[in-house]
């Protein structure tokens, strides 16, 4: 497959093999050979086995756990594309980590989003392709062009397949995510509720009121990133209180830290769906309630579009 700026070429990070694989097989393109790995002392070694003398370079890198290694790696292919003399760099973030740090929550903390895209932007990225940004506003902290896509096609998809529509209800897990939870339910023709919520510290949550009629309904909680699972669980516990019949979980990036996969497997949640933007864990593959869709063919599609020059916002009309 080539592009208006030359031959594509896929390199992959080592934050997400399978999808990046997943990736090239929905292109018919096999990822580029390259070898990034580590010295002794940890230090990030990068080498482009392949010529990408004006070619379209895509990276697939997620920066999820471990986040600053990730990033580095990410860094660095992108440098040594760059050097390579690349035509195009585009750098795809399934998953944008420090996305939650996009203003100033107190006195003397930092905007890190920001860093991180000025980061992106001077190690040589041309422009940016990442999947379900914390906030949207985020798109202008990069200097570059910058295609936030999201997974709610994919998610509206599973959602017609596996339920009743007139009994779904879409609920947001707090204020702050009524966009999110409005469109999808828009799409669905199904009815908003929205958990009223107070957090007192970071990672923890405390649910305060259910704004809806919730009785009788299969709840759907849409939300971006499920971290420690707490909100879900008390949202859940909650909508069951108020009526619902039962909850479900739809999230696009599961970075399930700590034990927030016991947490959830152990709720009275009766699935969470999340997406491959983060690789599973072990943990997360045998959980008997949370199961992954894959957002391959979203992200191989906004790619292929992306290196033809064609529109990529069309793909969500």
């Amino acid at each position: 497959m080539s592009g208006t700026n030359g031959a594509i070429k896929l390199v992959a990070g080592n934050s997400n093999p399978r999808l990046a694989e997943a990736i090239g097989a929905y292109l018919r393109i096999p990822l580029t050979k390259a070898v990034v790995r580590r010295f002794a002392d940890m230090e990030i070694f990068v080498e482009i086995l392949e010529n990408v003398r004006g070619m379209d370079v895509f990276v697939i890198q997620s920066t999820s756990y471990p986040a600053n290694d990730h990033l580095m790696e990410l860094l660095i292919i992108i440098d040594a594309l760059r050097r390579a003399s690349a035509r195009r760099i585009t750098a795809v973030l399934p998953y944008f980590g420090y996305a939650r740090q996009d203003r100033k929550s107190g006195s003397r903390t930092p905007i890190s989003a920001k860093l991180v895209a000025n980061l992106i932007t001077h190690a040589g990225a041309d422009r940016v392709l990442t999947l379900d940004l914390h906030a949207g506003q985020i798109q202008g902290f990069f200097d570059i062009p910058t295609d936030n896509l999201f997974a709610s096609p994919v998610m509206v998809r599973d959602v017609r397949e596996r339920f009743d529509l007139a009994k779904v209800m879409v609920v947001s897990p707090d204020v702050g995510g009524v966009v999110r939870a409005r469109l999808l339910a828009a799409r669905i023709k199904a009815p908003l509720a929205i958990i009223d919520k107070r957090r007192e510290r970071a990672g923890e949550s405390e649910v305060v009121n259910v704004i809806g009629d919730v009785a009788g309904y299969t709840c759907i909680l849409v939300d971006d990133i499920v971290d420690s699972g707490g909100t879900l669980v008390n949202a859940a516990d909650a909508l069951l209180e108020k009526g619902a019949t039962d909850v479900y979980g739809y999230i696009s990036h599961g970075v399930l830290s700590g034990g927030a996969v016991a947490r959830i497997t152990a709720s009275h949640l009766k699935e969470l769906v999340i997406t491959d933007s983060i690789q599973p864990t072990e943990a997360v593959r045998v959980a008997n309630n949370v199961r992954v869709l894959s957002i391959a063919s979203l992200i191989g599609e906004a790619i292929g579009r992306t290196a033809e020059e064609k529109s990529v916002s069309s793909l969500f009309d």
